[in-house]
């Protein structure tokens, strides 16, 4: 633990870290929000699903493109723009009339995807100017852990506002976060000294780096499988039940504590393979799981790999390309998680309407499966960290400091 103290004291690290997961916790609440706010206008739940596929698919198709922008404009004009744009889009469908036709609250939710801030990409291409090499394996699998507050407390929050006061209500209170939190973190001194440069290479080449693609994929196969988890332990306790959110919640909070765990570890080029072998290994035990203790015990096995493994992936990232592509390569991999999210949970309802909820924990094996085999089969994609500095590659002219 000492090293994640050494991090907290290091300048600027734990206020940086507390204003994304701010900015970020809306992440948590607008799927389960936008659910139940319209599923009352329509009384559809197919009809919510429509307005959260079409912001799904805007945050997919803006991930890279908006990341990519930091480095052309800066990061604190495209920040300020997305997050205004993304407020107004989401307030729009909080407070519009019951009224308005579906395509309506469609078309707002995709603009709200289109726009969605990229915070994410931003810090993590910040964290390698903040620390030393040594600090920054341990910075990553902080971020990674600390990141499941927001999937664990997100939903409980605008879950219970939603249902007790009122699901605009609830709504809305996911604008605050994402305006308060992304206000914070943009006035972060550190957006002011760090600049992005401006990518010589054409839009999407950087998937064309070995880690940079792996990781985009094994990040689809790896929230594809805790998708299809989240849909087993819905299905198997159901959607009211006091067992399905502590069951999550165990999952979540293991992988908070796998990710404290591992942060230190050097990472070899069979870390990543390790870590999702771990997921796989308690995703099938699930599977022959059939109440709460056993159900939970297996998913606190898988849980164990999944924070760890996302900090392998950020990490490789960061050490595999130029610092003007770290924005985009980051904005690659988030859409290829919002892939696998949409994926896992469709492959895991049909495999539930057929098998049970166990169906879910088949999809979720399968996809943890695919997740172990891909990085070890191509091992030689990953780098070699050990004793090797993980910062970005520099580009060939110096990134500018100026002050904030």
């Amino acid at each position: 633990m000492n090293a994640y103290l050494d991090l907290l004291r290091t300048r600027g690290v734990a206020r940086i870290i507390a204003a994304q997961l701010l900015a970020r916790f809306p992440g948590g609440m607008l799927s389960l929000g936008f659910l139940i706010h319209i599923e009352h206008i329509f009384h559809s739940y197919g009809a919510a699903g429509l307005v959260l596929g079409a912001t799904s698919i805007g945050q997919a198709i803006s991930g890279p493109a908006t990341s990519r922008l930091m480095g052309r404009f800066g990061m604190r004009p495209v920040l300020i723009l997305t997050t205004a744009v993304c407020a107004v889009a989401i307030s729009f469908i909080a407070l519009a009339p019951a009224t308005l036709p579906l395509w309506a609250f469609m078309l707002t939710g995709l603009i709200a995807g289109l726009s969605y801030p990229p915070v994410q990409p931003a810090v993590r291409t910040i964290y390698p100017k903040m620390v030393n090499s040594r600090q920054l394996t341990p910075l990553f699998s902080l971020d990674a852990s600390a990141q499941e507050l927001i999937w664990v407390l997100g939903p409980v929050v605008v879950t219970f506002v939603s249902l007790q006061i009122s699901s605009v209500v609830g709504i809305l209170l996911s604008v605050a976060f994402l305006v308060g939190g992304g206000a914070w973190f943009i006035a972060s001194p550190e957006l002011g000294r760090v600049r992005i440069p401006r990518s010589k290479r054409a839009f999407g080449v950087v998937l064309k780096r070995p880690a940079v693609l792996l990781s985009t994929v094994v990040g689809f196969l790896l929230v594809g499988a805790c998708a299809a988890v989240e849909a087993g332990v819905v299905s198997h306790f159901g959607e009211g039940g006091l067992e399905a959110g502590l069951v999550l919640a165990i999952f979540s909070i293991t992988s908070l504590a796998g990710g404290l765990g591992f942060g230190h570890v050097p990472i070899g080029p069979w870390a990543l393979a390790r870590r999702m072998l771990i997921v796989f290994v308690g995703c099938l035990v699930a599977v022959w799981a059939f109440e709460f203790w056993t159900i939970a015990g297996a998913l606190a096995i898988a849980g164990v790999g999944i924070a760890p493994a996302l900090a392998v992936m950020f990490t490789v990232v960061s050490a595999s390309v130029k610092f003007s592509d770290t924005a985009e390569a980051y904005g690659w991999i988030g859409t290829g998680q919002l892939i696998g999210a949409a994926l896992g949970s469709a492959i895991a309802g049909f495999l539930i309407d057929d098998l049970g909820s166990q169906g879910g924990f088949i999809a979720a094996a399968a996809f943890g499966l695919l997740g172990a085999i891909v990085p070890a089969v191509f091992v030689r994609a990953l780098p070699d960290l050990r004793g090797r500095d993980a910062s970005p590659i520099p580009d060939t002219e110096p990134v500018p400091i100026t002050p904030s």
